[in-house]
């Protein structure tokens, strides 16, 4: 929303310094983005006000003329080619030196003496592109004619201009009025009223035009008057400065009035031409599905039974509270205009605007909430301004249709809840002086009591604390007190998942995965791809009702489709080892209820394996590159696991495993099938990691594990053994790790597993690099083959294995 200091200035009475402003918004109202300063660089000596006192022909030319023109003390001759001279006018002129804006290249120049066709011009009147005010440079820019001549122009035409990013529920400051009363409120100074009077000297509306409201539930209020021979044509000239300062380009003064009273009391309003209203019988009503009308902007649009229409007697003629038709639309052979200020469910305008991807500045106020009591305020403005500048006769009466209005409703405000909320006990003159600047009525009912009736403009306020914020940010943030939390601070509530959620995304960082974040929308044709077509319950997802895209209109029911998007997204830009990881929710459908929301890790590893500088060098991640991963996380959050073949959806068979903990399978790794990453565009292997973290939540051990630093030098020794091939690796090492001697503790790694020559058919040798690690004594040769006989008669008994010879 942009403010013009100038405009602001009509309401109320601003002599703070513009930083000082800017600061008093921002800590109270709304954020202020940026100020625009018009006339910055127009230097105060050298563009000032002049008047044009005679025009001349040039001797040498045709198309230029001389102007003689005054600044008050001297006179000069210039030479001008604009048509719209004239003596009498009250022009912006520039003296020799300043520095303007080149009506032919665009850039910044500094203005020189010149002959022009054998004429010397001694300065130059100027047209708006010189100024920099627009591009329009066909004339020169006229002043009004009470404009001091000789004054700088930029005390008369400069200006500043607040951006400022306003809040979803605050409609009303989206006009120029309503920050206004914000500013009165903080500066203490009255606010003055908008002109809104008007004679009705046409003849009465009623039976001329009629109007039903047939949603009320999407309408609460609808007004109409009707104005009659007006007169089209260009809009004067403040008005246009406004509407352009404010980013809006002037049409005509029909159009203009309505987009002048939208931007100053925040609430939009519709011209239709009354002569094509057909029927003269305006209708408010859901459309029928598949009813079609073209809007302004010349695009068909086509409805659903949802959306809020305005109709005539033959037909759509607008969407409510978003845009108008083109058949009703105002030209410049329009006569008599009927004009519509309205109420409508914000909702119903936010769900429109965005299914038929069509936003405007209407549509921006109404979905915020509009006060229902604001169109007869805006039905008066208007009205004032079209007697003003159309010429136009105002009809008696007002059609004024309101089935939404209900009382407006008091609020109780305890003293004491105030103290609660803010810590500050505020003098009630105060709480009273400030309510009544924001337009609150607030009456003490009693000794610290106070009875609150919002203003019509403030639907946003409904409880106690709405008034209470009100008054903290009026009263000012400042001046509360900083002072010490005192009271015990409440017991922390014990979250398994959320913790072990958390050690495992540390975990995964520490192990050198990437965290991404994903959308938790996607399409069917995504999930399919890594579904299990059985798998009615994943394939059953929550559709949203209102999908931006199609791609994204289902609730996930799995993150592996998203992360092998990402993985694939990622890979054509990265050359080494890929490791990426999210933690995040599937929301699994339940009927008649909320989904579940279960938070998965899901993770996925390729490419090629790192050198010391972290270049791609040697083989390709693999199978055991993943599995010693899960292993790494795991360990890291204190679960003890282990690993069985598995056969899952979109994973290569033989190449994936189940983790499991105690009889929960607690998650699954292996490498996604070459067709379904070919799907994703993914060219090499990849390797998938998932993990339930509500399982693993109930294996995580309370304690963690410690071992003292050895004092005692331990032994290695390595160990080829003979097992049958079905055997998994991983039952020989939880054997090996869990044989116990005397203060001795056995650790053990996988580093081969060969199956060939050499080796009996049927069986695998698989080679265990063993550590001996003694608590209280240095092993001596002995001990060490006492421990490692009872190792390999424990091994042979329990997994058949036997060293090979």
């Amino acid at each position: 929303m942009k403010l013009p200091l100038s405009w602001l200035r009509e309401y109320v009475d601003v002599d703070l310094p513009l930083d000082e402003l800017r600061r008093r918004i921002n800590d109270s109202t709304a954020e202020v983005e940026d100020i625009e300063f018009i006339g910055g660089e127009w230097e105060r000596d050298k563009v000032v006000v002049a008047e044009v006192r005679a025009v001349d022909p040039h001797p040498n030319a045709d198309r230029l003329r001389l102007a003689t023109v005054t600044t008050g003390e001297f006179e000069h001759t210039v030479v001008c080619g604009a048509p719209n001279v004239a003596p009498g006018q009250k022009v912006a002129f520039a003296h020799e030196g300043a520095t303007l804006v080149d009506g032919k290249t665009g850039e910044r120049a500094t203005l020189k003496r010149s002959k022009i066709r054998g004429v010397e011009s001694a300065g130059m009147v100027l047209s708006e592109k010189e100024l920099g005010l627009s591009d329009e440079h066909t004339g020169i820019l006229v002043l009004p004619g009470e404009t001091p001549v000789g004054r700088p122009l930029v005390d008369e035409m400069g200006d500043a201009v607040f951006d400022i990013s306003t809040w979803a529920n605050r409609a009303d400051l989206l006009g120029v009025y309503g920050l206004a009363r914000e500013v009165a409120a903080l500066t203490a100074q009255p606010l003055r009223d908008t002109e809104t009077s008007y004679n009705e000297t046409g003849e009465p509306i009623e039976g001329r035009a009629q109007v039903t409201i047939q949603d009320p539930d999407l309408c609460p209020r609808f007004t109409a008057s009707l104005i009659e021979g007006v007169e089209i044509g260009p809009s004067p000239q403040w008005l246009q400065d406004r509407l352009l300062r404010m980013g809006m380009r002037p049409i005509n003064n029909v159009v203009d009035i309505t987009n002048y009273v939208m931007l100053e009391l925040g609430q939009p309003l519709h011209a239709f031409d009354y002569d094509l209203v057909r029927g003269r019988h305006i209708t408010v009503r859901r459309a029928a599905d598949g009813e079609k009308m073209t809007t302004l902007d010349g695009v068909e649009r086509e409805f659903d039974g949802e959306m809020l229409l305005i109709c005539d007697d033959k037909g759509p003629v607008g969407i409510a509270g978003i845009m108008g038709g083109l058949e009703s639309e105002v030209t410049e052979n329009t006569r008599n205009v009927l004009l519509e200020i309205a109420n409508f469910a914000p909702g119903s305008i936010r769900r429109t605007s965005t299914h038929l991807k069509l936003r405007s500045e209407a549509s921006l106020r109404f979905e915020k909430g509009i006060g229902a009591d604001t169109p007869a305020l805006a039905q008066r403005r208007a009205l004032h301004l079209f007697e003003q500048l159309t010429g136009g006769r105002i009809a008696r009466g007002l059609i004024d249709h309101y089935p939404g209005q209900s009382p407006r409703s008091r609020i109780d405000v305890p003293a004491d809840r105030i103290h609660r909320v803010l810590g500050i006990e505020i003098p009630a003159a105060d709480v009273q002086a400030i309510l009544g600047r924001l337009g609150f009525e607030c009456e003490e009912t009693a000794p610290g009591h106070y009875a609150v009736t919002p203003p019509y403009w403030r639907p946003d306020v409904s409880i106690p604390d709405d008034v209470i914020e009100d008054l903290a940010r009026i009263y000012g943030y400042d001046r509360l007190p900083a002072t010490r939390p005192h009271g015990a601070l409440p017991p922390v509530e014990p979250d398994p998942v959320r913790d072990t959620r958390e050690y495992l995304r540390d975990a995964a960082v520490a192990a050198g995965f990437q965290e991404v974040i994903n959308y938790t929308l996607t399409g069917m044709a995504q999930l399919q791809r890594v579904v299990d077509p059985a798998d009615q319950l994943r394939l059953s997802p929550l559709a949203v009702s209102n999908p931006v895209a199609s791609q994204h209109s289902l609730l996930r029911t799995s993150l592996r489709a998203s992360l092998l998007t990402s993985y694939a997204t990622n890979q054509r830009q990265h050359e080494s080892a890929l490791r990426l990881f999210e933690v995040g929710f599937e929301y699994l459908p339940i009927e008649a209820d909320l989904p579940h929301e279960r938070p998965v890790l899901c993770g996925v590893v390729g490419g090629h394996r790192e050198g010391r500088w972290r270049r791609p060098e040697g083989d390709r991640l693999d199978f055991f590159d993943a599995k010693g991963l899960v292993e790494t996380l795991l360990d890291t959050i204190g679960v003890t696991a282990t690993y069985r073949p598995g056969k899952h959806f979109g994973l290569l068979e033989g190449h994936t495993a189940e983790v499991v903990c105690g009889k929960d399978v607690v998650g699954l790794l292996g490498q996604v099938h070459p067709g379904t990453a070919a799907s994703f565009d993914i060219d090499e292997p990849v390797f998938l990691v998932e993990l339930s973290v509500e399982d693993l939540a109930r294996h995580v051990r309370e304690g963690r594990d410690y071992t003292p630093v050895e004092r005692f030098p331990s032994v290695h020794v390595d160990l080829a053994l003979l097992v049958d091939v079905e055997t998994p690796a991983g039952d020989i090492l939880n054997v090996i790790r869990s044989h116990r001697a005397k203060n001795v503790r056995v650790e053990a790694e996988l580093f081969d597993e060969y199956r060939g020559k050499g080796i009996p058919g049927g069986q695998k040798s698989l080679a265990v690099a063993v550590r001996y690690c003694p608590s209280d004594r240095t092993l001596t040769e002995d001990d060490v083959s006492r421990i490692q006989d009872g190792l390999l008669k424990r091994l042979e008994k329990d997994c058949g294995a036997r060293l090979r010879q």
